[in-house]
């Protein structure tokens, strides 16, 4: 069988468009490509070139040599193994709030459990706050600021007060369980404990460590927690975080863990039990992680009453109303109250307090049980977070729940202070606020929902399934804001979600600068696209286009169950994902994870082919048709309008057989159509039929051009103006990642192509994704010219305007006084008329009228300057 072949190229072709029947037969050709990979900080292995290859890195080598070798502790599925373990710590915490210096002093208590199977000669413990010292690691290895030829106050401002902040921790004492001094070693923001003896496997150890610092202003210094200062009514918001010493993670992938707080690089931490009392402002409000346990000794009876009325019903309601915290403001109470939290299981502890919080709460039934979904605010939080805040908590859980498992603790609040989003187990800090006269813009409103989502959200990413965040920034931050752009999608139709979909992260995926998401957090470049919004946009691409909605959702789920309350790193979740979806993903994990590769894939070009019938008359007039359409060419034209004396004419003796009228070279002979017929005779019916298919088949050439292997959505349109979504799997590059063929088979006139019409994969140049190539217009504005204003002429033009206008007023002025005459000489003459002897008027009356009539000068100068004041008011806040 033969075909015959034509060519559609990219630019020469007609328009085609591209749709496929069911009836359509696809047939794969070759394909695939590796990974031109930039290796992770956490790898130790390459795929070895090859150069007997046009693509000499393979996309699809297995990912084992990059990742721990399964064992006893993390199985090969991406589970727990049977001897996982994990360390364990406690907490007791007494330590009061000074709210004349704003600082911390107290003591923190600590029973260390030795859970793993080495014996330890010393402990690690984070002091987080000595990121503010001035010598710190933090400090000392940052880069100098732009600051070019102008900068603002604020800039200046944050400069000089961290200079000036006397920041970090003040340790008074290390001592052991009986009071015992302990030998430490303070190394930046980390501190070494010296064990007077060694703690084996299965043994507790406890310390404890006196301690004071002062606490930042976060409104200055950006920070994590902190206070903020109300000028109006001399109050503070305060938001505390990291704020007591705190046990760095010994686990089974690393050992102590070794970096340093240097700000992005967030937490990693044991879980534990904690038992806190704060000391605070007998007036002040508490919020906190864990349950208040000594609720008659710092909440007003009323406050109880309207406690006990939440949690039996469904609404929101007020513990603490927003008139009372107007009140509480004005209040400075010398004496003190101490609020007494305990919370189970939970790897870290914030707390806020304030005079100034409004306290609203309402139930959120999750399983078997209820939660209290409550915010903490002040006054010039409203009337935005009565509205929003509590609603989104309850949202966010009920959401997350789905996907992942149930909340397991009471409470979740939101606190609105200087901080504009921070997570703790239980508790967040949260910034947006309406402007001072309570209105506010569109962003501020969807800016608190997703920032309450995000941060209540991390309860479940890191705080329960308690990954590394020090090390994999993305295992939280990318996690939960995949979750968060799900959860914001159920909040209304049309959601403002800033991450998630594809086509906004290809921006950045274009651009430079970067390097890949398998970075240690204190490395990324670009910390929210990549930590945030780069990962996100990989699980949401794997969800929708390369597992599909229900096994990505079973396998998420599974990761989230299997390693709640445990310690995963990137490989636990990588192979979870795989193993519970039934998919080989390590081209994905490649391409998305370890690499700064981005997705462009190209239409190159597009073959068509028809079966060949052989038939010598059906070929003979296909020629001929051909032969007819041909356009002739500029010469032929032209001789053809000169003719041309030809030598064969006038010298006849020239002609031959060749150039007798009934030679045809496209004669078809008889002999030919016995050939035919022979080859017909030795082919079965089905043989037979298949030479007589219009079956169209298309060869389209698709490239490579960003190095990202992905699925290629594509919408094949047809000359009847129909048109169908097919998608090439990944797989298609598993033979050259940088260019394929792709067969299809058609009954039906393709007549356009389009790829990813969807915007599901993230391709970052829609130029080249269109055959036959969409021609996008670019638009330009007009504007009338003119010449530049030098400061001389800017000179005499404002001049000239003040001149106008000094005549302008005169006009006015004379105006008036010409009017007020006229008035005024006309109401004399009306006096003047004799009038009914009843009706004279006297004299003194006279006088009275027209000295009423003539103009007053500096009084109705007053009174305008009043109106025109208030219009102008008026149009600013219209315009505002």
């Amino acid at each position: 069988m033969r075909f015959r072949s034509i060519l559609l190229s990219r630019v020469l072709a007609p328009a085609f468009s591209l749709r496929f029947s069911t009836a359509m037969v696809c047939l794969a050709v070759a394909m695939a490509g590796l990974l031109t990979a930039v290796a992770p900080s956490t790898a130790s292995a390459q795929p070895l070139p090859n150069p007997k290859h046009s693509d000499p890195t393979d996309k699809f080598h297995p990912l084992e040599p990059w990742l721990p070798t399964p064992n006893v502790y993390r199985t090969a599925s991406g589970a727990p193994g049977a001897q996982y373990w994990q360390q364990r710590a406690d907490y007791k915490i007494d330590i009061s709030l000074n709210d004349e210096n704003q600082s911390l002093s107290g003591t923190c208590e600590i029973t260390y459990h030795n859970q793993s199977p080495d014996t330890l000669d010393y402990l690690w413990v984070q002091l987080d706050q000595n990121r503010f010292k001035n010598d710190s690691v933090a400090i000392t290895s940052k880069s100098a600021p732009g600051i070019g030829s102008q900068a603002t106050f604020k800039f200046v401002e944050t400069m000089l007060a961290q200079q000036a902040f006397d920041g970090g921790y003040k340790i008074s004492s290390v001592t052991d369980g009986k009071g015992g001094e302990i030998d430490h070693l303070i190394v930046d923001t980390m501190m070494r404990v010296d064990l007077a003896k060694p703690l084996p496997p299965g043994k507790s150890t406890q310390l404890a460590i006196e301690y004071s610092y002062n606490i930042v202003d976060a409104k200055v210094i950006r920070a994590r927690g902190g206070y903020e200062f109300f000028e109006d009514d001399k109050n503070y918001i305060y938001e505390i975080a990291q704020w007591f010493p705190r046990m760095a993670a010994y686990t089974d992938y690393t050992g102590w863990q070794h970096h340093q707080f240097l700000g992005s690089g967030e937490f990693t931490l044991e879980l534990g039990d904690y038992d806190v009392s704060i000391e605070v402002p007998a007036d002040m409000v508490v919020a906190s992680t864990g349950t208040l346990k000594n609720t008659d000794e710092v909440l007003k009876p009323e406050w109880k009453t309207r406690l006990a009325k939440m949690k039996k019903g469904e609404d929101l309601e007020f513990i603490v109303t927003p008139e009372e915290a107007k009140e509480n403001e004005k209040s400075k109470s010398k004496e003190r109250a101490t609020w007494n939290f305990t919370a189970k299981n939970v790897r870290d502890f914030a707390f806020a307090a304030s005079r100034k919080f409004i306290w609203d709460a309402m139930p959120v039934t999750v399983g078997d049980k209820t939660v209290l979904a409550m915010s903490y605010y002040p006054n010039e939080a409203e009337p935005l977070w009565s509205q929003y805040s509590s609603e989104s908590i309850a949202h966010t859980l009920e959401v997350y729940g789905r996907y992942s498992f149930e909340y397991p603790y009471e409470v979740a609040i939101s606190v609105n202070g200087p901080v504009y989003g921070m997570e703790y187990p239980m508790i967040c800090f949260n910034g947006p606020r309406p402007e001072d006269d309570g209105t506010y813009s569109k962003a501020t409103k969807y800016g608190l929902i997703s920032v309450i989502i995000h941060e209540v959200g991390h309860n479940f990413f890191p705080m329960i399934v308690n990954s590394d965040e020090r090390q994999w920034t993305w295992m939280d931050e990318g996690l939960n804001t995949f979750l968060q752009y799900l959860t914001e999608q159920e909040w209304e139709d049309n959601y403002p979600s800033r991450r998630g979909p594809p086509e906004k992260i290809v921006p950045y995926m274009r651009g430079s600068n970067q390097r890949p998401i398998m970075t240690s957090s204190d490395e990324i470049l670009q910390f929210g696209a990549n930590a945030y919004g780069k990962p996100a946009t990989a699980l949401n691409i794997l969800r929708e286009t390369v597992l599909g909605r229900e096994r990505f959702d079973y396998a998420f789920s599974q990761y989230a169950n299997r390693w709640k309350f445990k310690r995963p790193t990137p490989s636990d979740f990588f192979r979870t994902m795989e193993d519970a979806s039934g998919t080989d993903l390590d081209w994905f994990w490649r391409g998305w994870f370890y690499s700064t590769d981005h997705v462009d894939v190209s239409i190159e070009g597009i073959e068509l082919y028809l079966i060949d019938s052989g038939d010598p008359d059906e070929a003979a007039e296909r020629k001929r048709k051909q032969e007819d359409a041909r356009e002739d060419s500029i010469s032929d034209e032209r001789n053809r309008a000169l003719p041309l004396r030809r030598r064969i004419e006038w010298r006849p003796g020239l002609k031959d057989f060749y150039n007798a009228p009934d030679y045809d070279e496209d004669k078809v002979e008889e002999n030919d159509r016995k050939n035919y017929q022979k080859f017909l005779d030795k082919l079965d019916d089905e043989q037979r039929a298949m030479l007589r298919r219009t079956t169209r088949f298309y060869v389209v050439h698709l490239a490579n051009k960003g190095g990202l292997v992905m699925p290629v959505p594509l919408r094949i349109h047809y000359a009847d103006n129909t048109s169908e979504d097919i998608q090439l799997p990944a797989e298609i590059w598993r033979v050259n990642s940088k260019e394929v063929k792709r067969l299809f088979l058609s009954e039906k006139e393709i007549v356009r192509l389009e790829i990813d019409p969807k915007r599901e994969i993230a391709d970052t140049d829609g130029g080249n994704n269109h055959w036959p190539p969409k021609l996008e217009p670019s638009r330009f504005k007009l504007y009338q010219s003119g010449k530049s204003s030098n400061p001389m002429r800017k000179a005499a033009e404002k001049e000239k305007a003040a001149q106008k206008k000094k005549e302008e007023e005169e006009k006015k002025k004379a105006a008036s006084k010409d009017k007020a005459s006229d008035e005024a000489s006309k109401k004399s003459g009306e006096d003047k008329k004799p009038k009914d002897e009843g009706e004279r008027a006297k004299p003194a009356d006279t006088k009275k009228k027209v000295e009423a009539g003539k103009p007053k000068p500096k009084k109705a100068a007053n009174e305008g300057k009043k109106e025109s004041d208030d219009d102008s008011k008026s149009s600013e806040a219209t315009d505002e």
